[in-house]
């Protein structure tokens, strides 16, 4: 007798093979694709008819970029810190399908729920950990499942649909491919080995030799921390996401390469692409720098990087991402203003800062002129430095 199970479902190899292989093990698969603003109408429209091709019960698509981008853009950009310096935290859409799959498994009044996350990376800790935040729920992981029997498991994956009529598409065999509003990752083929990524292994981000010749100037409007307007224009946040990866994607902005310590820990490579985010990034950390306090400046990376770890590992949901949100949030309280942004290619810069609570000293201009005299600024160094002035006394 069939039972009804929800599946994350993204139309690529991993969820494809999830079919199935749960249909065969007498599950009725409801598919849902939580769009969260990777793909375009095209994409979206193979998504549905391969879910429709694999035969399930049901496939819904669901909005996710609103969610996004108050879920998970607008904490991470005022948080302004990436992953180990370097990976901005691409994946982090994988809470909002948790989401998605849960209240599809509520219409349908069921407790178990799929997902096509490998048990050698991260995200089935993030799926798992959601789920059962969320609700008493059974997880079936159909890739987790396998991978004891068959070490290949793409090769199987793929042969296996193939077994059964199933196109497999050629990018998906060479690689695992994710994609949405926050960016692109690839993984697999020789990014995993270390060697020189293929020309496979590129999603939007345009080679140097394709870049425009024109420089690209952008401004981005800031309300306490918050990106609410490009170009002067008023946009939802994930619209003006998704406009400003339209806009750097051709320049290359965004692309880069890291090694990352995984949760499990196991070491993992992969190419990423996020010309909006780190743009996004870029003027935030411009106008924060020049209207935060020095002690602010100091001490609000240690609770980004507290933040990042926690999203990164699972911990969605635990109470300390609200408690270290609510440091976040008080400190963006004059984080207003406008940053124009430029770019010729690869790296953006903010070129200009303006705002009403930039800490200009009306009297001084750093390394310009001052309004205190020699007597003061030999007492200032005299005291500062007290202590190690002392010991290279003592101690020559």
């Amino acid at each position: 007798m069939s039972k009804d199970i929800v599946l994350a479902f993204s139309g690529g190899l991993d969820t494809s093979f999830c079919v199935p292989y749960l249909k065969e093990r007498g599950w009725a698969v409801h598919t849902v694709f939580a769009d969260t603003g990777g793909v375009d109408a095209e994409e979206r429209a193979y998504i549905e008819a391969r879910a429709k091709e694999l035969g399930v019960a049901s496939h819904v698509t669901v909005d996710g970029g609103p969610a996004i981008w108050n879920g998970f853009v607008k904490p991470f950009v005022q948080a302004g810190e990436a992953y180990q310096g370097q990976y901005p935290l691409l994946v982090s859409d994988r809470y909002l399908i948790v989401d998605a799959a849960i209240a599809r498994a509520k219409e349908l009044g069921t407790k178990a729920i799929a997902h096509g996350c490998t048990g050698m990376g991260n995200d089935q800790v993030r799926f798992d950990l959601a789920v059962k935040a969320l609700g008493d729920y059974q997880i079936v992981a159909p890739i987790r499942e396998i991978q004891k029997e068959h070490t290949q498991t793409r090769a199987y994956e793929q042969a296996y649909l193939e077994e059964r009529g199933f196109d497999v598409r050629a990018k998906q065999k060479s690689y695992t491919i994710n994609e949405n509003l926050l960016g692109v990752t690839l993984s697999g083929g020789e990014i995993d080995h270390w060697k020189t990524p293929g020309e496979g292994a590129r999603g939007w981000c345009k080679p140097r030799a394709e870049w425009p010749s024109e420089k690209l100037t952008v401004t981005l409007g800031f309300e306490k921390g918050e990106a609410v307007s490009l170009n002067g224009e008023k946009l939802p946040g994930a619209k003006l996401l998704a406009k400003l990866n339209e806009l750097f994607a051709p320049y290359g902005v965004g692309r880069g390469m890291y090694t990352g310590d995984t949760t499990i820990g196991l070491k993992g490579r992969i190419v990423y692409e996020a010309p909006g985010l780190i743009s996004l990034l870029t003027a935030h950390r411009a106008l924060e720098e020049a209207v935060l306090t020095k002690q602010q400046n100091r001490f609000k990376p240690e609770v980004a990087r507290k933040w990042v770890e926690v999203v990164y590992e699972g911990f969605f949901h635990d109470p300390i991402k609200t408690d270290l949100e609510a440091f976040l949030t008080s400190s963006q309280g004059t984080v207003n203003g406008e940053v124009v942004l430029e770019t010729s290619g690869a790296q953006v810069t903010a070129v200009e800062v303006r705002s009403p609570h930039i800490l200009n000293a009306k009297g001084a201009t750093y390394a310009q002129s001052a309004d205190w005299g020699v007597e003061e600024a030999e007492g200032f160094i005299k005291l500062f430095g007290m202590s190690s002035t002392l010991w290279a006394e003592i101690n020559r």
